[in-house]
């Protein structure tokens, strides 16, 4: 169950802009979004590399969070966006993975039960059919899909995070849909 939202809370983009004179600011900004960041790198490449991933796109968004405009979109694409970029420069290591998964399966988890439950009820049993086909989609739609499956970003919070059109999003999301529905011979993916 979670709680509900806190109505006094500070909006992000007023996070950003108070860390601006007052960078202690920006901590709250880290405490609301780096699990979920957290959560998309480690998708993308493994545990072992997402706690470096993750802190880097948080260092690399306060350096740059006075280039933040709000009237652009909103900061959870901003940060998705950041963390993609990283990610594209560890890209080797991730097709690598998604190569070692496809031959031997899921790396063990070392996280809590809950998180082991839900793994548990998962399609672990395609996982290795799924990390080839990932493998073999291009950058631009593997970027698209996992953004939308591990990051859970609607279509308007990829195109601001990858600086592409909407529509753009769509096509790319159903390209790679459909590469994947024929690597694994599925219809309802």
């Amino acid at each position: 169950m979670t709680a509900p939202p806190d109505l006094a809370a500070p909006a992000d983009e007023e996070l950003v802009a108070a860390s601006l004179h007052d960078p202690e600011s920006f901590t709250a900004v880290y405490d609301r979004h780096y699990p979920a960041v957290y959560r998309y790198v480690a998708g993308r490449l493994g545990t072992q590399a997402a706690d470096d991933v993750a802190a880097e796109t948080f260092l690399i968004a306060f350096r740059r969070r006075a280039t933040f405009d709000p009237v652009k979109g909103a900061l959870r694409p901003w940060l998705f966006g950041i963390a993609t970029t990283q990610i594209g420069q560890h890209r080797r290591a991730e097709t690598r993975r998604y190569q070692a998964l496809s031959r031997v399966g899921a790396e063990p988890d070392a996280a809590g039960h809950e998180e082991r439950v839900l793994a548990s009820v998962t399609a672990e049993r395609l996982q290795p059919k799924l990390a080839r086909a990932l493998a073999k989609l291009s950058r631009k739609n593997r970027d698209v899909v996992l953004l939308s499956a591990l990051g859970q970003l609607t279509h308007e919070e990829i195109a601001a995070a990858l600086g592409i059109p909407y529509g753009t999003v769509g096509s790319r999301l159903s390209r790679a849909r459909r590469t994947l529905r024929a690597a694994l011979g599925q219809e309802g993916l």
